[in-house]
């Protein structure tokens, strides 16, 4: 399991939101020396995310994404990046910048088609982040537009119309747990690895060590008679290493765990 440090991008600063709400931010000083920071002890991938993006669908940090690229290439790490990716263009120009993966949040979720056509054209290079809260009914709903509408499609169905696509990952956000330190929806990642063979990078909530080696060691039974059990593939952590909760590098040595 591969630990991915975040770094939320607003007005050229990096911050921190609680539960995605625009009106609890903190912030955090310069992207790029958290970025520095996080390659510097170990980390192989970096998690960027344009919120001001993600709310309009208007690039706001395209230039700073390509500066911590820069930065992550520096012992070869690779960015990971979403936030207002609405379409191919969008991609495009992403991976014309360098970044490794990109992340389709609203567009993959108001157009699953859109977002297995840019998986075709850029094999392995395209996520899908399936941020989520759970409904009066108790079901998983995706929200998107940066977590301030609802979209009514049901998860099941989203990842059932991804199965034969060359999806790079799923990246799944439990909404109420993002920020709080409360720990990660540990059940909720079960059912989503029990419910598609997609990588699933899980996000929300991690505030300890003992959050990374709980999900370093969360499986399920494959669906495949003779096939290992599934894992997550990654989990996202933001506010438990700008708070200094655990550094980098143990994150990295929890997380490997799963080996």
């Amino acid at each position: 399991m591969e630990l991915f440090p975040a770094i939320d991008l607003r007005g050229g600063t990096a911050v921190r939101l609680t539960q995605g709400d625009f009106d609890r931010q903190s912030d955090y000083g310069d992207p790029l020396e958290l970025a520095r920071a996080y390659v510097a002890g170990g980390a192989h991938w970096i998690h960027v995310v344009d919120l001001d993006a993600a709310r309009t669908g208007v690039a706001h940090e395209r230039a700073l994404v390509r500066e911590i690229v820069g930065v992550a290439a520096t012992t070869g790490a690779q960015v990971q990046c979403g936030g207002g990716v609405r379409t191919a263009e969008d991609v495009a120009a992403l991976v014309a910048a360098g970044v490794g993966r990109v992340v389709m949040g609203t567009a993959a979720l108001e157009s699953p088609e859109l977002a297995a056509e840019c998986a075709q054209r850029w094999p392995d290079r395209v996520a899908v982040g399936l941020d989520y809260v759970l409904g009066a009914d108790g079901e998983p709903e995706a929200l998107g537009h940066g977590w301030q509408a609802g979209t009514g499609r049901p998860m099941k169905a989203l990842l059932d119309g991804w199965a034969d696509a060359p999806i790079a990952a799923v990246v799944a956000t439990a909404i109420a747990r993002d920020g709080m330190l409360a720990g990660p929806d540990v059940e909720g990642m079960r059912a989503l690895l029990s419910a598609t063979t997609l990588p699933v990078v899980a996000s929300g909530g991690v505030s300890a060590l003992e959050d990374l080696e709980t999900l370093a060691h969360l499986s399920v039974p494959s669906e495949r008679p003779g096939r290992p059990a599934r894992t997550l593939a990654g989990v996202i952590v933001g506010k438990a290493l700008v708070e200094h909760r655990f550094s980098v590098a143990e994150g990295v040595a929890a997380c490997a765990t799963s080996a």
